[in-house]
C-alpha cells in the first residue's frame, strides 16, 4: 500500500482519500444523523411546549441542520490537508489559503444562521398555534410581529460575524463606523424610520388588530397584516392596500370591530300635509315594531318628530344591535324596513318629492 504515500500537491494520498471519504460519509448520512440529533433535540423542546407537533419541528429544522452538519464536516476535513505551495500565491495582499480559510468561516456562519432562522419559524408557530386557541387575535398579530423583528436582528448579527469572521475586522471599530453610517442611513431613510417606530407604537397602543375592520383615510377594509413598515388593508373591493404605519399612527383610525353596538338609523320625510293624528299613529305603530324585536334589538331604542318646516315634516327612527356581523345586521335591517314601509302605505301617507319616496339613511357600508 505504498502508493497511499504518495504525495501529490504537498500531502498524501491516504490524507484526501480520508478527507475525500469522511465528506462522502457526511454526504450519504447527513440525512440520518440530523433526523437523530434533531429528535433529541426534540425532547429537549417538548419539555418546554407540551403539545408541539414533531413533524412540524423536523420538516422545520431537518433541512438546514443537514446542511449546516454537512458544510461543518467537510469544512473541517478539509482543513486538515495541507494548502499546496504551488497555490501559494496572493491576491488583492491576501494569500489565496487565507481567502478559502474565511470564504469556509463564511460559508459555516450562513449556515448556522439559516438553522437558527428556522427554529425562529418553528417556535412562531408554536405560539402562533397557541394563540388559535384563544378568540383574542392580538397574540397572533404580537407574534407575526416579534418573529418578523427576531429575525431581522438574527440577520444583522450573522453579517457582524461574517464581517468578524471573514474580514478580520473588530466589531467595536466596526459598530462605530456602522452609528456613524446609521446616522446618516437614518437622516436618508427618515420615513423608513418613522414607519419601525410607529409599528412599535401600534403593537404597544393596541389601535387594532389582526381581523379587525376599520376605517382610516376613506379606506375601509379588514387589516390582513401588521408589518415592521406598513399594514395591509383588505378592502371590499378584495384588492390589498397597503398603509405606511406612520399614516396609520397619525391618522383618526375608527376600529369598526371595537364598537359594543351597531346603530341603525331611518329618516322619513313626510308631507308637510300629514295630519297630525297620523303621524301619532305612525310613531306608536313603529315602536310596537322595535318591541316586538326586543330579543335582536339592544338597548333603547327611539321614535320621535324631529322636525317641521316649509319642507316637510321629518321623523328619526333609531335603534341598536349587538356586535353581530354585518349580514346578521343586515338582515335585521332589512326585516324593520319593510314592515315600516308596509305601515306607511296601509296609512297612505304623502312623501316629500316628486316620486314620493322615503330615505333610509343607515351607517355606511363596510368590507
Amino acid at each position: 500500500m505504498d502508493f497511499l504515500d504518495k504525495i501529490y500537491f504537498d500531502n498524501t494520498l491516504r490524507s484526501y482519500l480520508l478527507v475525500f471519504g469522511t465528506i462522502l460519509l457526511a454526504l450519504l448520512l447527513k440525512r440520518y444523523v440530523s433526523r437523530y440529533l434533531v429528535s433529541l433535540l426534540f425532547k429537549i423542546v417538548k419539555k418546554i411546549w407540551k403539545n408541539v407537533s414533531k413533524e412540524s419541528f423536523v420538516n422545520l429544522v431537518a433541512g438546514p441542520f443537514e446542511w449546516f452538519l454537512l458544510v461543518s464536516i467537510s469544512v473541517f476535513a478539509i482543513d486538515k490537508l495541507n494548502f499546496p505551495a504551488v497555490f501559494l500565491f496572493t491576491l488583492y495582499g491576501h494569500s489565496l489559503s487565507d481567502i478559502i480559510a474565511r470564504a469556509g468561516k463564511g460559508i459555516i456562519i450562513i449556515s448556522f444562521i439559516r438553522l437558527v432562522l428556522r427554529l425562529t419559524d418553528f417556535i412562531a408557530v408554536v405560539l402562533d398555534e397557541k394563540a388559535d386557541h384563544k378568540p383574542d387575535t392580538r397574540d397572533n398579530q404580537l407574534v407575526i410581529f416579534i418573529r418578523d423583528f427576531l429575525k431581522v436582528i438574527i440577520g444583522i448579527i450573522g453579517i457582524l460575524l461574517i464581517i468578524k469572521a471573514c474580514f478580520n475586522q473588530p466589531l467595536g471599530n466596526l459598530l462605530t463606523g456602522l452609528s456613524l453610517v446609521g446616522a446618516a442611513l437614518a437622516l436618508g431613510a427618515k420615513e423608513s424610520l418613522e414607519n419601525l417606530i410607529a409599528s412599535f407604537i401600534i403593537f404597544l397602543d393596541k389601535p387594532f388588530f389582526t381581523g379587525d375592520t376599520v376605517k382610516v383615510n376613506n379606506i375601509i377594509g379588514s387589516v390582513e397584516k401588521i408589518g415592521l413598515r406598513s399594514t395591509r388593508i383588505l378592502t371590499g373591493d378584495k384588492t390589498i392596500v397597503t398603509i405606511p404605519n406612520k399614516q396609520m399612527v397619525d391618522s383618526i383610525v375608527d376600529n369598526w370591530s371595537m364598537r359594543t353596538q351597531r346603530r341603525a338609523e331611518i329618516k322619513l320625510d313626510l308631507s308637510v300635509k300629514t295630519p297630525a293624528y297620523k303621524i301619532e299613529i305612525i310613531i306608536e305603530a313603529v315602536k310596537k315594531i322595535l318591541n316586538a324585536k326586543g330579543e335582536l334589538i339592544a338597548g333603547s331604542s327611539a321614535v320621535f318628530f324631529k322636525e317641521v318646516s316649509k319642507n316637510g315634516i321629518m321623523l328619526i327612527i333609531e335603534y341598536f344591535t349587538d356586535p353581530i356581523l354585518l349580514n346578521e345586521f343586515n338582515a335585521i335591517k332589512q326585516t324593520i324596513n319593510l314592515q315600516i314601509k308596509k305601515l306607511l302605505e296601509d296609512n297612505g301617507v304623502e312623501f316629500i318629492g316628486e316620486a314620493n319616496m322615503v330615505v333610509f339613511n343607515t351607517e355606511m357600508k363596510e368590507s
